[in-house]
């Protein structure tokens, strides 16, 4: 679910559409969180689609560390891509804001912690642009996204929560204790999905 205080609008006819803040959204808000409407497909479910859904699903969806494809049910599925995003998953899986965000602002991620299983070429027109996301960008760019997000996180308890209820108690409580130093920070990292390699039996010698 996108935090209530946004709107989908055209960007332009290349960009097609995007989520713009209708008011002013501080910086350690949670902008995205799964509720219990949105639809995860599983990765034996993807291949069987045919080729118009999986495009679909491919396209607007992204995968959780447990291999399913998250497709959001309200427009939080428009939201686009840049490299300097006002907005970025947590490894706790709830997006929170970077930055202030301003009414009328487009709000952003990075698709970097998408789990994509191809290179994706961008030009989100801003200076640190990578030109592309790669697979691996969990693993090259975790450390610089953690700093952004511990930042983001020391306003968590003061600013209005408009999606806390959409959080399970259980990150709430593994939030919380973070914030009063009695957990570790939960890192991007975690969010990066490994498949699971199946391993040939041992040959049986006759």
């Amino acid at each position: 679910m996108i935090h209530p205080s946004t709107e989908l609008r055209l960007v332009d006819e290349v960009i097609g559409y995007g989520v713009f803040a209708t008011h002013f959204i501080p910086r350690g808000t949670i902008v995205y969180a799964q509720d219990a409407l949105e639809v995860r497909v599983l990765p034996e479910d993807f291949t069987d689609l045919n080729p118009e859904c999986k495009y679909m699903v491919d396209k607007y969806s992204f995968i959780d560390p447990a291999g399913y494809r998250v497709l959001s049910w309200d427009f939080a599925k428009y939201v686009n891509h840049r490299c300097d995003c006002n907005t970025m998953s947590t490894g706790w899986g709830f997006e929170i804001a970077l930055y202030d965000i301003q009414k009328g602002e487009e709000i952003t991620d990075d698709y970097g912690l998408f789990n994509l299983d191809y290179d994706m070429p961008v030009l989100c027109a801003c200076g640190d642009c990578r030109k592309v996301i790669r697979p691996n960008d969990i693993d090259n760019h975790y450390r610089e996204w953690d700093r952004k997000i511990r930042r983001a996180m020391m306003s968590f308890n003061h600013v209005e929560q408009p999606l806390l209820a959409h959080i399970s108690d259980d990150v709430r409580e593994n939030v919380n204790s973070y914030l009063c130093g009695d957990a570790p920070y939960l890192s991007v990292r975690s969010l990066k999905y490994t498949p699971v390699v199946e391993q040939m039996p041992d040959a049986i010698v006759v």
